[in-house]
């Protein structure tokens, strides 16, 4: 196949080529609406949630709770049958059944359980509560983008696994172009497509019009199950980071380049005085890491979950690992800040064995 088309070339073809996507997409479903399924975002497939195991990242539930609010706001006491959501959005490969009892088993809906069925249902509180994170969600510009490349490579993959040129517009057709309810815009797939580019993912390809391939990189972090930030962070062969970690007692530097701390980890197993010393320098860490602030309320008590445990006397290795990998994955997310937030996350993982590479 063609290559060599260069950054400058690509950019150009995503502004100009995507930013008219979605009118002339829309203009085509209206004549004869794009059915192209991914396996892994099918709710009826068994690949329906998230790793966090929420909804945003399920095109169908998570447009379905929001066309229940919807109904819930005309006709707040009144039972809706998930079917109507089915035929309006013409989802011939989904079970109404399946769908409101995803739902309830996640304390999303009441289902109204006759002779006739489950697909009648109503907004239990939590679900209420659900739809405006859905909505708050759908603001976040980051989580918006992480979703849209996650999404865009594992459908390339899906599509064209073997390297074939594509035809990235194909993918706002597809459920994987829905977050939080809604649509991803052109302008977001671009963004998403010049940064997996950028980091070797995918490759442009000169075609008329352009087309892109996923790239041997970007079948290797389709394959591994992982988010794309988790394969970009991974350390490459070469890189060093060299710390000292020991009791701190003094304030962290949001700007400082070196992050210095002394102290001893045990290689045989968790360090219950490493872990308090690590606990206490992400509590410090926490205001400066420019996080959104639900996530700096998450991280500050994940952090004092793992003190508290770590200081027990008999600390569970299983909760300290997985908050510690809850601690990974908030730093392992593009909004933290430089330097300081790669070496917290590298040393989280020294101190606490076992955790996902920083």
């Amino acid at each position: 196949m063609a290559r060599g088309i260069s950054s400058r070339d690509f950019d150009k073809f995503s502004k100009a080529y995507v930013g008219g996507l979605r009118k002339s997409l829309e203009q085509a479903a209206r004549r004869n609406p794009p059915r192209v399924q991914i396996q892994a975002e099918s709710s009826t497939s068994g690949g329906v949630l998230s790793r966090s195991g929420a909804i945003e990242s399920s095109a169908y539930l998570a447009q379905l709770l929001m066309w229940l609010d919807a109904n819930h706001q005309q006709r707040p006491a009144e039972y809706v049958d998930v079917t109507r959501f089915v035929e309006e959005h013409q989802l011939e490969d989904e079970d109404p059944t399946v769908l409101a009892l995803q739902l309830e088993q996640h304390g999303l809906v009441n289902i109204a359980r006759v002779m006739t069925g489950a697909t009648d249902v109503h907004l239990t509180d939590e679900g209420v509560v659900a739809v405006q994170r859905l909505k708050n969600l759908q603001k976040d510009r980051a989580a918006r983008l992480r979703h849209t490349m996650d999404a865009f490579l594992r459908w390339l993959y899906d599509t064209a696994g073997d390297q074939r040129p594509i035809d990235p517009a194909l993918f706002l057709a597809t459920p994987g172009s829905y977050f939080a309810g809604a649509e991803i815009t052109g302008a977001e797939l671009h963004q998403a497509l010049s940064y997996l580019a950028e980091h070797n993912l995918i490759e442009a390809v000169a075609t008329d019009p352009a087309t892109v391939a996923i790239t041997p990189q970007g079948a290797s972090c389709a394959l591994a199950g992982g988010s794309v930030q988790d394969h970009i962070n991974q350390p490459k062969t070469g890189d060093n980071i060299t710390f000292h970690i020991g009791e701190n007692t003094g304030n962290i530097a949001a700007n400082s380049r070196d992050f210095t701390m002394n102290a001893a980890t045990n290689k045989d197993g968790i360090d219950p005085a490493a872990v308090v010393m690590l606990a206490r320098a992400l509590r410090q860490a926490a205001p400066i890491l420019d996080l959104p602030e639900d996530d700096v309320i998450e991280f500050t008590q994940l952090a004092t979950r793992i003190e508290a445990e770590a200081a027990s006397g008999s600390p569970d290795p299983g909760r300290l690992q997985r908050w510690g990998s809850s601690i990974m994955g908030i730093l392992n997310s593009p909004v933290v800040s430089g330097a300081l937030g790669s070496v917290l996350a590298a040393y989280t993982g020294m101190v606490l064995p076992g955790l996902p590479p920083a």
